[in-house]
């Protein structure tokens, strides 16, 4: 009886805690199907009008297209660089790596308000700002943490006795690194990649200081329009960036696995 009523009571709060974080998407998720010019909760009435206002929104179009472009550019930089770096900090132990992978990680622990001001006043002088270079460089700062991290994980869990067999074998370092090791972390690597894509996608707080007139990623984008209007079509547009997550998190599941990559 006893043990029954811990289950009973374990399972209550987890979905407690599971109601408190899931209501506040399904009200969005309600809302944006409401036909009025302003949020509000419950609708009146229901529409898919707010969604066919998303699409014929040409400020969320290009602002889509620019968080594409910047998502995929710093997350390409990201994993380059992670890589590259984890297997010099893992593969080659030198006195002050620990600092060193410190370092790669120090972002996290610095608000990003008070980097995306430090950013900005590094690349003002340069030129920087309101253009693409800027913005995936930013992001790329963001982005290192994540992909390193589980990079490092694979490289520490990996088998380096296939790559020493490879070298026994004849193959040289690049060898080595393209036909063993790369397929090792290949599930580090795809998390890194994961992880980096949606944090650069979804970064606003950065992107609204470096951001000018002719690049707006689209959390900008949505930001300013909210400042003008704030109607169901904003809670149309955060339903379809959850499902677009998701659509990405199932995509990368089905192909690649990604439960063993995140493991």
């Amino acid at each position: 009886m006893t043990s029954w009523a811990s289950r009973a009571a374990n399972r209550t709060v987890v979905g407690l805690i599971l109601l408190f974080l899931w209501t506040p998407i399904l009200v969005v998720f309600i809302v944006s199907f409401d036909t009025s010019t302003f949020l509000r909760f419950p609708p009146r009435e229901f529409s898919f009008a707010p969604y066919v206002e998303v699409f014929q929104t040409a400020e969320f179009s290009r602002g889509l297209w620019i968080s594409m472009v910047v998502a995929a550019g710093s997350t390409l930089l990201a994993v380059t660089v992670s890589t590259a770096a984890a297997l010099a900090l893992h593969r080659h132990r030198f006195r002050g790596s620990g600092v060193v992978q410190g370092f790669f990680v120090s972002p996290l622990l610095v608000p990003h308000i008070v980097l995306a001001l430090a950013l900005l006043l590094l690349f003002s002088p340069m030129g920087l700002t309101d253009g693409f270079t800027g913005l995936i460089l930013a992001h790329l700062v963001l982005c290192i943490p994540y992909a390193i991290r589980t990079i490092s994980v694979s490289l520490s869990t990996a088998d380096t006795a296939c790559e020493d067999a490879a070298r026994v074998l004849g193959a040289n370092g690049w060898t080595t690194f393209r036909r063993v090791t790369l397929p090792l972390i290949r599930p580090g690597i795809v998390a890194g990649a994961i992880m980096s894509f949606l944090v650069s996608f979804d970064e606003a707080v950065i992107s609204l200081f470096l951001s000018g007139y002719y690049v707006k990623p689209l959390p900008v984008a949505l930001l300013e329009h909210v400042e003008t209007q704030a109607g169901p079509e904003v809670a149309a547009l955060s339903v379809l960036l959850i499902l677009f997550s998701i659509g990405i998190m199932l995509l990368l599941e089905r192909m690649t696995g990604l439960r063993r990559s995140l493991r």
